[in-house]
C-alpha cells in the first residue's frame, strides 16, 4: 500500500524462524527510520513488566528479540543496546528481571549490552500539573528507539501496547510513581517526549483478562509493525475487539487531536480480523482493586502508598501476600532465582509434536538437547519445558521464582500448543 497515509503491517509467525523471516521481509518498508550510520546508537525497548516469561502473555517474546538483534547485526549495526526499566516492585526488591527472563543472554549472543533503565542517568520531561519526571538518557540519546510492546489487556489503562510500554523508559520507582498521578495524560506526555520511530508489537502470545500480569495467555502468532504508536494502539484495539474508547491513553490522545479521523478512516479501509476469533476478555479486577484504582480515588491511594511507612510495609512478605490476595498487587516477588542443572527427555511421554521446537528462541531442537545433554546455544529460558503439552521434558534443579509462574500458569501455558499449528 505505497500511497497509504500511514504505515502498518500485520504478519503471522509461529516459530523463531518465521519471526526472523517476517522481520527480514517487513523492515525494508521502514528503512527510512534506520540511521545511515551503522555505528549510531540504537536502543531496543522490550516489555519486561514482570519475571513471568513471554509464554504467560506477560513479557516480550525472546523469539522476537533474538530475531531483531540478529537482523540488526546482519544489517551492520554495531551499537545496539537492549534497555528496560523493569517493574518498580521487582526493582525495589532487587530482583533481576532482565536476568531471570534471559534477556541478558539473548543480548550477549549478539554482543549487545542489556541495561536496566531504572539505574540510568535521566533527563526531565514534563508531566501534568507542573510535575517533571526523569526519562533514561540512553533512550533520549539513541538515534533510533525500537519499541517491542506486548499486546495485552491492562486493568488500569484498558490495554497495554505501544503507548503504555514507554513507561519503562522512566528512571526508577520515584519517577514511575509520578505517572500514576494522571495516568492516561502522562502516558501521552511521555510518548510525545520519547517518540520511538519503530514499533513491533509482540502478539505471538498475547494476554486477555486481568492484565498486565494476572491475565490469560492467548496464542495468536502475530506481529504488528508501524511508526505511529497512536495508530498502532488503535489498530490493536480493533484486532483485539476491545472498545478503543476504554483504552484510557487513546481516549486522552483523541482529546488532544493525536488520534485523528484520518486514522479512523485508514483503519476502516483495512481488513482487520479479530486475532482471537472473538473479542479479548476484558480486564475486570476485584471489587476492592476496582474501587481503589478508580481515577476518582487513585490519588488518595497513591498518597498513602508513597509514604515511607507503606513502602516498608509493602516490602514485607506477609503484607505482600495480603496485597496479592486482595488483587491490589498483581505480582509475587520471589527472591529465590531458578537454578537449572539439566533437562532430560521422558521419551515415553514425547510424541514429537514439535511444540518445543516452535517455542525455542534459538531454533534448537530441545528434545535433542535434553537427550544429548549438549546445551551449546541453549539460553536456558525454559520455553521448551514450559510449553510441552505432554510434560516430556523433565526439569532438574531448583525452581525458585519459576515455581510461582508454574503455580499460576502451568496448565494454561501447556495448552498453548497442544493442538499444533
Amino acid at each position: 500500500m505505497p500511497d497509504a497515509p500511514f504505515c502498518l503491517h500485520i504478519r503471522q509467525a509461529a516459530d523463531a524462524a518465521a519471526v526472523r523471516r517476517a522481520l527480514d521481509e517487513t523492515l525494508p518498508a521502514y528503512a527510512h527510520v534506520f540511521p545511515a550510520d551503522t555505528a549510531a546508537p540504537i536502543l531496543v525497548k522490550p516489555n519486561l513488566n514482570a519475571n513471568m516469561n513471554a509464554l504467560t502473555g506477560n513479557t516480550t517474546d525472546l523469539r522476537l528479540l533474538f530475531a531483531l538483534l540478529g537482523h540488526l547485526r546482519d544489517a551492520g549495526y554495531t551499537n545496539v543496546t537492549v534497555g528496560e526499566g523493569t517493574n518498580s516492585g521487582f526493582y525495589r526488591n532487587k530482583i533481576g528481571v532482565i536476568e531471570r527472563l534471559r534477556v541478558d543472554r539473548v543480548a550477549a549472543r549478539f554482543g549487545c549490552p542489556a541495561i536496566d533503565l531504572n539505574n540510568a542517568p535521566g533527563a526531565p520531561v514534563a508531566f501534568e500539573d507542573g510535575v517533571t519526571a526523569l526519562v533514561a538518557r540512553p533512550v533520549l540519546e539513541a538515534a533510533l528507539v525500537i519499541n517491542l510492546p506486548k499486546l495485552k489487556t491492562h486493568f488500569e489503562a484498558g490495554m497495554s501496547v505501544c503507548l503504555k510500554n514507554i513507561m519503562g523508559c522512566l528512571v526508577g520507582q520515584e519517577n514511575k510513581k509520578k505517572t500514576h498521578l494522571s495516568l492516561a495524560a502522562n502516558i501521552v506526555n511521555l510518548n510525545q517526549a520519547v517518540r520511538p520511530a519503530l514499533h513491533i508489537v509482540d502478539a505471538l502470545i498475547a494476554m486477555e483478562g486481568l492484565g498486565p500480569t494476572r491475565g490469560t495467555p492467548l496464542r495468536l502468532d502475530t506481529l504488528v509493525f508501524g511508526e505511529n504508536p497512536f495508530l498502532i494502539d488503535l489498530a490493536c484495539a480493533r484486532l483485539a475487539g476491545f472498545p478503543h474508547e476504554q483504552v484510557r491513553p487513546l481516549a486522552k490522545a483523541r482529546e488532544r487531536g493525536l488520534v485523528t479521523p484520518a486514522m479512523d478512516a485508514f483503519l476502516d479501509s483495512l481488513s482487520l480480523p479479530l486475532l482471537a476469533g472473538r473479542p479479548f476478555a476484558p480486564p475486570v479486577a476485584g471489587a476492592l482493586a476496582t474501587f481503589i484504582h478508580s481515577p476518582k480515588r487513585q490519588k488518595y491511594f497513591l498518597a498513602v502508598r508513597n509514604t515511607p511507612f507503606f513502602t516498608w510495609l509493602a516490602g514485607t512478605d506477609w503484607f505482600g501476600k495480603l496485597l496479592f490476595a486482595t488483587g491490589l498487587r498483581q505480582d509475587v516477588f520471589c527472591r529465590e532465582d531458578m537454578r537449572l542443572d539439566s533437562l532430560t527427555l521422558d521419551a515415553a511421554a514425547c510424541n514429537d509434536c514439535g511444540a518445543c521446537r516452535r517455542a525455542c528462541p534459538a531454533s534448537l531442537d530441545p528434545a535433542h538437547v535434553a537427550t544429548t545433554g549438549d546445551r551449546t546455544g541453549c539460553l536456558e529460558c525454559l520455553y521448551c519445558y514450559l510449553i510441552c503439552p505432554g510434560n516430556a521434558l523433565v526439569f532438574h534443579g531448583e525452581p525458585g521464582s519459576l515455581g510461582e509462574q508454574q503455580r499460576q500458569y502451568d496448565a494454561l501455558v501447556r495448552k498453548l500448543d497442544a493442538g499444533g499449528r
